[in-house]
């Protein structure tokens, strides 16, 4: 089956829908498998610097105060990031519980969106009580990722920004994937190196240290 491309000036769809009916496509008619992916990449596949960005403490904190009082940190927590993000030039993507997904054109705007989202979160604790104490963790990864806006994305640097800023990085702790680190502007950020381990893969990361120079602070309202 031939798929056409977008006419000059015509954006390709790609909502989930389209992505469904493509892959309904793709198992129904094997030997079209070439076109079919060429179709997909074309309307989804982009070369982004994935931003995942995790709630810290949702076990003792919903256990001791309950889903309510947590649900309305996640609310805090989103009202510094949006900013951030957009002011680094960012995208969300989607939104699950304690966890935000956001895109970037570089891994230097991802990073200074999570350096802004820490700020922001900072600013907040200091007038906060000591349990709504906002603390987040993040991962970022680089790579051409498909994208399904505003609903999804996937691709191995998705799943590394994720189990970096789910499962390794502590609180208020920026890790970036190998691709992600060689892709940041020189002489501009600290990292430091380590190997972790985890879902029996090794996988290197480079942990934010500090800035070598004076930051703005980026945030649009």
């Amino acid at each position: 089956m031939h798929h056409p491309s977008a006419a000059p000036g015509v954006q390709a769809p790609h909502d989930k829908d389209y992505l469904r009916r493509l892959l309904a496509e793709r198992n129904q008619a094997p030997a079209n498998a070439a076109g079919i992916d060429a179709a997909i990449e074309q309307a989804f596949v982009r070369n982004v610097a994935i931003l995942v960005l995790d709630m810290c403490g949702f076990s003792r904190i919903t256990q001791s105060h309950g889903i309510i009082h947590f649900l309305a940190m996640i609310h805090q927590m989103e009202q510094a990031a949006r900013p951030a993000i957009d002011g680094n030039g960012g995208e969300i993507i989607k939104q699950e519980a304690d966890n935000l997904f956001a895109v970037f054109n570089t891994p230097g705007q991802a990073l200074e969106a999570a350096l802004d989202t820490l700020r922001a979160l900072q600013a907040m604790n200091t007038v906060l009580p000591p349990e709504r104490i906002l603390n987040v963790s993040a991962g970022i990864g680089f790579s051409p990722t498909l994208v399904i806006a505003h609903q999804d994305l996937f691709g191995p640097e998705m799943n590394c920004a994720c189990k970096l800023g789910e499962d390794i990085a502590g609180a208020n702790e920026i890790l970036l994937t190998e691709a992600a680190h060689a892709d940041l502007p020189p002489g501009r950020y600290i990292c430091d190196s380590a190997r972790h381990q985890i879902s029996g893969m090794d996988l290197n990361a480079h942990r934010f240290v500090h800035c070598l120079f004076e930051r703005p602070l980026n945030f649009t309202r």
